[in-house]
Order: C-alpha cells, then structure tokens, then sequence
C-alpha cells in the first residue's frame, strides 16, 4: 500500500499520554498514516487547515475551545474531513451534541484498538460507529421530558453564544466591550442557572437545546 492510499489522522487531546499512546496504535496499522497532533480545539483548527486530513480523533473536553465547538467549526469550515468524538463518558448532553456539531462517530477512549481501528476505516467510507454507551445515551436523550425554560438574562444569552463560539473570557470581554471581571460574573450566573461546572457542560447543553441562536 503506498502513502496516498493510507488514512491520514490527526489526533487532539489535551493529554501529552494519550495522544502517544494513540500514535503507537496508529503505527500499528499500515492503512493508517499519523500526519498530525493538536492539544486543543483551537489549535486543531490551525493544524486541520494546514494539513487536510481525512479523519480527526476528536477529545470533547479541553481547555481553550473543547472539541465539540472544534468538531463544529471543522465541519464548517472543511467540510470533507470527519470528526470521531472520543470521550472518556457518554452523557444524554455530550452525546447528541457532538453528533449534531458534525461528528460522524462517538467512542470511548476505552474502546478497544481493534474498535478504534474499525470505526477509522468506517468514517473514511462514510459509517457512523457508535459506542454502547453513546446509543443508550441518545435513547435515553430522546426519551426525555421537554426541557424547561433556562432563565438567562439577554446578556447571558450573549455570553453564552459567545462561549459556544469558543471564545475566552478575554476574547468575550473585548467583543462586548465589558471588563473581564464582568465576564466572569456572568459566565458564573450561566453555569448556576444551567446547572452546570464547566465551559464544555454548558456549550454542550445550550447546542443539545437550542439556547443560542446561530
């Protein structure tokens, strides 16, 4: 098999340990090339579009931007490269999330190499994979009762977007022309009323139910 023939993968996690032991696998499997690492989303972006790989093994939570807002903006902006979502849970926010942000696929990072190496082989051909686990998280996702109404003030709304933007808070401050300080109050106040503790919770949330308007 010659080098054109092969997979080209680019891996983004925030974890130096599993990015090489992912790369191991990857050496492993002749139709596999490696042409490419990103320790977050934002940085994903940048190597995606200097590279052009077919696939992208995609962690959802990472500090900068997480990888379903750089799961999004790929899809977006390179349309012919697809995402796999690797996650080290399957939750009925995470989950739907991902997928509707463009993954084509949604494992565990415990999945074993031989699953992996498949569901690589299958986004390539156009298949989706999913995970047990991410199946019953979307079951249980669709058997929900209608979600409440989140009472967020016009200018959480704002930040908000902004966040599932992947801004940071310094990035949002100078857009809303507004200090940091304020930015953090705010961002705050959105995680208590929705119930969540971090960034990646929350754009997970706003995009599984519609809290943003594109």
């Amino acid at each position: 098999m010659n080098e054109t023939q092969r997979i080209r993968l680019v891996i983004v996690d925030d974890h130096d340990m599993l990015r090489g032991g992912l790369a191991l696998f990857i050496q492993t499997c002749p139709d596999l090339q490696l042409v490419g690492e990103a320790s977050s989303g934002k940085e994903a972006l940048d190597v995606c579009e200097h590279l052009q790989p077919d696939i992208v093994l995609m962690d959802l939570m990472m500090p900068e931007m997480d990888g379903i807002t750089a799961i999004r903006m790929l899809r977006d902006r390179f349309p012919s490269i697809r995402s796999i979502a690797l996650s080290s849970f399957a939750d009925e926010n995470l989950v739907p999330s991902a997928l509707s942000a463009g993954a084509i696929s949604y494992l565990l990072k415990n999945a074993s190499v031989d699953v992996l190496a498949s569901a690589i082989r299958d986004a390539y051909a156009g298949k989706v994979t999913l995970a047990p686990e991410a199946a019953q998280a979307l079951v249980s996702a669709a058997q929900r009762p209608t979600v409440p109404n989140y009472p967020l003030s016009t200018r959480e709304q704002e930040v908000l977007g902004l966040l599932v933007n992947g801004l940071t808070n310094i990035e949002i401050a100078e857009r809303l022309v507004i200090g940091t300080s304020t930015v953090k109050k705010h961002v705050s106040s959105i995680f208590a009323k929705l119930g969540v503790t971090s960034r990646s919770e929350a754009v997970a949330l706003a995009m599984r139910h519609h809290l943003v308007v594109e």
